[in-house]
């Protein structure tokens, strides 16, 4: 019964205040993910559009128009989730100061600019694969892990 009672005393105890809870969503909601997640959702979208070619003009916009709705619903499911788990690891003095970085003018000009960099940036990479590629080096080095494909 003290372990129960204990266990519960602690999550309640580590339950973050609604001024932090705020704040982390606000901080969720300035970084990087939002500025990703809308070309995410697009390309998703896109290609499930386009795997069905007998998809009227009409049936494709209704298929965007559910896609984004649920696109933004599922968007304000992580936010909410990344922003209490930032309420509950940091102080609201910490909150306000990194929503404060956050929410500067440069911070929103350099998270706008995340996405094209990104893209940019793998189209020059090429396809990176960890595994692979590690694999590969182990077995030219022990000559194991071989039949990878």
């Amino acid at each position: 019964m003290l372990l129960l009672f204990t266990a519960l005393f602690l999550q309640t105890a580590a339950a973050p205040s609604a001024e932090a809870e705020a704040l982390g969503l606000r901080l969720a909601q300035a970084g990087t993910l939002a500025s990703i997640a809308p070309m995410l959702i697009e390309k998703d979208l896109g290609e499930l559009a386009a795997e069905d070619s007998s998809l009227t003009p009409a049936e494709r916009d209704r298929l965007l128009e559910i896609g984004r709705t649920q696109g933004r619903a599922g968007y304000a499911r992580v936010t909410a989730a990344i922003g209490h788990a930032y309420a509950k690891r940091l102080s609201v003095a910490d909150l306000t100061l990194l929503v404060a970085h956050a929410e500067d003018p440069a911070a929103r000009r350099f998270s706008a600019a995340v996405p094209g960099a990104l893209a940019e940036a793998m189209q020059g990479i090429g396809t990176i694969d960890l595994k692979k590629d590690v694999a590969a080096a182990f077995c030219r080095d022990t000559g194991k892990l071989c039949d990878r494909d």
